[in-house]
């Protein structure tokens, strides 16, 4: 199997897997965030597994799809890297936060990487949101905009304390661009 045949592979599972559904803080396809997700692994010479894996890191979370069936289709590299980036939604929010906290932190590389590029593209997204949006962006997070920004510093004190990675300082700039939105 192809590292290339396997971000096809990945690509097709997220394109069927997030049909129909929209992101929710702008008016545009959900597949639009793994592939941007994506892109920043590929545009910072992270592998294809990584970048298979971003795009399929929020199949098992939002969709039908199973860590089980994702094992299968993709492999075990794969699987666990999707893994730890997997939020507990069983859990109250503050404490799915910082489960998911700990999780990163003792994860792998391709966990973290994934993680951290995430937190990149949705930052860029609620900047562009803000922009149009304004502060009745902040209403589309369930625990508002002071929890969303206790997140966000508390993500980056993680990867900061675990990682030095050029993608780090590229996250606290958006962190601060956003402790800067009313």
């Amino acid at each position: 199997m192809s590292n290339h045949n396997l971000v096809e592979r990945a690509m097709a599972i997220a394109v069927s897997a997030h049909e129909g559904q929209m992101r929710k803080e702008a008016d545009v396809p959900y597949i639009v965030h793994p592939v941007s997700v994506a892109l920043v692994l590929a545009r910072n010479g992270f592998p294809d597994t990584f970048v298979a894996a971003a795009l399929v890191h929020d199949v098992v979370e939002d969709t039908s799809v199973s860590l089980e069936e994702l094992r299968s289709l993709l492999g075990d590299e794969v699987a666990n890297i999707v893994a730890p980036v997997t939020h507990d939604d069983t859990l109250p929010w503050e404490e799915k936060k910082r489960a998911y906290i700990e999780e990163v932190r003792k994860a792998s590389l391709g966990a973290k990487a994934i993680s951290l590029a995430d937190k990149i593209s949705n930052a860029h997204s609620l900047l562009a949101a803000y922009k149009v949006q304004g502060s009745a962006i902040w209403k589309h997070f369930n625990a508002g905009r002071e929890k969303k920004l206790w997140f966000e510093h508390a993500m980056l004190d993680m990867y900061r304390e675990t990682w030095e990675h050029p993608m780090v300082e590229e996250y606290a700039l958006l962190v601060s661009e956003m402790d800067a939105l009313e």
